[in-house]
C-alpha cells in the first residue's frame, strides 16, 4: 500500500464519499477519508498526501476554509474541489486561492480520472531525480543527462551502442537541447574515457585564430606567436575532440580537418613537421548540413566523414515528460548555489512549465528556473515566480478556449452542449485537442457529439 499514491477524499456525504473511495481505489490509489474540513486540515498536517479531493460545502469547516489552511501547511499538495453548479463562483474563488482544479456535481468520472492522473505526473519528482543522480547504471554513465521519457531513453540506448566504437559521430539538434552532454556521454562511455575530452566552439573563435586553436602553431608563425603552441587536436590525443557548431568552420579549415580524419596527421601553422594524432572527433550542429552541402557552404566529403553515425537530440517540446525532472534538478542546484531553502514547485507552476513549448529548449528552462529561484520569497515556486514568457504559455492555453456566452436560465444539458461545441471550434475541429481542453476522454467527447447530432 505504501507504494501507491495516497488521496484524501473529504466529503460530509457518507454515501458519496464511500462511492468515491471505491471508484478511485479501483484506479490504483490508496484512499483516506475525512467527513469535514477540520479533520482534513489535521490529517494534512500529519501525513503527506499526494492529492486531496474535497467538497466545498461541509457543516463545520468548508472546503474553502480548509483549502486555505492546507495550502499554508503544504502549498505543493494538489487540491481538487467538488461543487454544485450553483456554487461555480465559489469554485472559481477556490482556484484563486490555490486549488488545482474543480469538478461540478454530478461528477464526470472520466474527467476526474484525467485530472488526478495529470496531477500525479508531478508527484515523485525528487525521488526520481535522486534515482537518476545516484543510481547510475554500471554499464552507462549518463554524464548529467536527465530524462527517462521514451525520446531520451531511445537516444541514450543508441549512445550506449555507439560509444564503445571508434566511429566519428555527428550530434544534431536545436540550440539548447544538450548536444555537448551527449558528446560527453559518448566519450566517457568509450575506451578513451581515461584520455582527455577537449572542446572547441567553432563559432566562438574568429576565423584567423581558429586554425591556430585547432592545429597549433610554431614560434614566429604570425605576429604575436612568441612560442610554439599545441592545438586542440594534439591536446585531445588518445581522447576525444568535440567540435561544437561545426557548420561555422570555414571551408579552408574543413579541408585540413578532413586530412586529419583520413590520415590521422596534421601540421602546425607555420610548421613543416607532420604530427601523428589518435583522436576521436565528435561534431555537433544546429544547422542542416545536407542543405549547406547543396548550397556549397559545407564540403560534401567532410560531411560524409563526420556523419558516420548521426544522433539527433530531440527538442524539449518533444520530451515534455522530462520537464518535471529537469526543473526539479535545476531548482535544487540553484537553491544550493544561492543558499535558499526552496522545496519545489506548486502544481500550478509545474503545469505551466510542462505546457510551455520552450523554444530555447533545456537551456531556456534552466535559465527560467534560475531566475525564479533567485527572486523567490516562498518555499515553493509558484506561477508568479516564473518568467513572463513561461507564464504566457498558461495564459495562451486559457485564451485558446475562451468561456462560452451562457444566457440566464439555460438548461444544464444545453450549457454543456454550448461549451463542448465552442471548445471543438476553438480547437479547429480537432477532437483529441478538444477533449484535452475539456478534461474528458476522446471516447466521451465522441458520445456527446453523437448525442448532439454533430459528427
Amino acid at each position: 500500500m505504501s507504494d501507491l499514491h495516497t488521496i484524501l477524499v473529504v466529503d460530509d456525504d457518507d454515501a458519496h464519499r464511500t462511492m468515491l473511495k471505491t471508484l478511485i481505489g479501483g484506479w490504483g490509489y490508496a484512499i483516506s477519508q475525512a467527513n469535514d474540513g477540520s479533520i482534513a486540515i489535521e490529517m494534512a498536517a500529519q501525513q503527506p498526501f499526494d492529492l486531496i479531493l474535497m467538497d466545498i460545502r461541509m457543516l463545520k469547516v468548508s472546503g474553502l476554509e480548509a483549502l486555505e489552511q492546507i495550502k499554508q501547511i503544504n502549498p505543493a499538495i494538489p487540491v481538487i474541489i467538488m461543487t454544485a453548479y450553483s456554487s461555480i463562483d465559489t469554485a472559481v474563488e477556490a482556484i484563486k486561492k490555490g486549488a488545482y482544479d474543480y469538478l461540478t456535481k454530478p461528477l464526470d468520472f472520466d474527467r476526474l480520472k484525467l485530472i488526478i492522473e495529470r496531477a500525479m505526473e508531478h508527484i515523485s519528482l525528487k525521488a526520481e531525480n535522486l534515482k537518476l543522480k545516484f543510481e547510475i547504471d554500471s554499464r552507462f554513465d549518463r554524464q548529467q543527462i536527465i530524462g527517462n521519457g521514451p525520446a531520451m531513453t531511445a537516444l541514450l540506448e543508441t549512445v550506449s551502442q555507439v560509444a564503445p566504437s571508434g566511429a566519428t559521430v555527428l550530434v544534431t539538434g536545436q540550440s539548447g537541447t544538450g548536444k555537448e552532454l551527449i558528446a560527453a556521454a559518448i566519450h566517457h562511455n568509450s575506451p578513451r574515457r581515461s584520455g582527455p575530452f577537449v572542446k572547441i566552439n567553432c563559432a566562438a573563435i574568429s576565423e584567423n585564430l581558429l586554425e591556430s586553436e585547432m592545429f597549433g602553431h610554431e614560434k614566429g608563425a604570425f605576429t604575436g606567436a612568441d612560442r610554439r603552441k599545441e592545438g586542440r587536436l594534439v591536446q585531445a590525443d588518445k581522447g576525444s575532440l568535440f567540435l561544437d557548431e561545426i557548420s561555422e568552420m570555414p571551408l579552408g579549415m574543413q579541408v585540413k580537418l578532413l586530412r586529419v580524419l583520413q590520415e590521422r596527421e596534421l601540421t602546425r601553422v607555420g610548421g613543416e613537421a607532420v604530427i601523428k594524432v589518435d583522436v576521436r572527433v565528435i561534431a555537433a550542429t544546429n544547422q542542416n548540413l545536407e542543405e549547406m552541402v547543396a548550397a556549397g557552404e559545407f564540403r560534401q566529403d567532410l560531411y560524409y566523414r563526420l556523419n558516420v553515425v548521426e544522433l539527433n537530440v530531440p527538442p524539449l517540446a518533444h520530451r515534455r515528460e522530462d520537464i518535471p525532472l529537469l526543473a526539479q534538478a535545476f531548482l535544487e542546484n540553484f537553491a544550493e548555489q544561492n543558499h535558499k531553502q526552496i522545496k519545489g514547485f506548486t502544481p500550478q507552476a509545474m503545469d505551466v512549465l510542462v505546457r510551455y513549448d520552450w523554444p530555447g529548449n533545456v537551456r531556456e528552462l534552466m535559465n527560467a528556473v534560475e531566475r525564479a529561484v533567485v527572486l523567490a520569497r516562498e518555499a515553493y515556486l509558484d506561477t508568479g515566480d516564473l518568467p513572463v514568457k513561461s507564464q504566457a504559455a498558461g495564459e495562451a492555453t486559457a485564451a485558446a478556449c475562451p468561456p462560452p456566452f451562457i444566457p440566464e436560465n439555460m438548461p444544464l444539458e444545453e450549457i454543456e452542449k454550448v461549451s463542448i461545441l465552442q471548445t471543438l471550434k476553438a480547437a479547429d475541429g480537432n477532437k483529441s485537442e478538444a477533449a484535452r481542453r475539456l478534461g474528458i476522454t476522446r471516447k466521451t467527447l465522441h458520445k456527446k457529439l453523437k448525442k448532439y447530432g454533430v459528427m
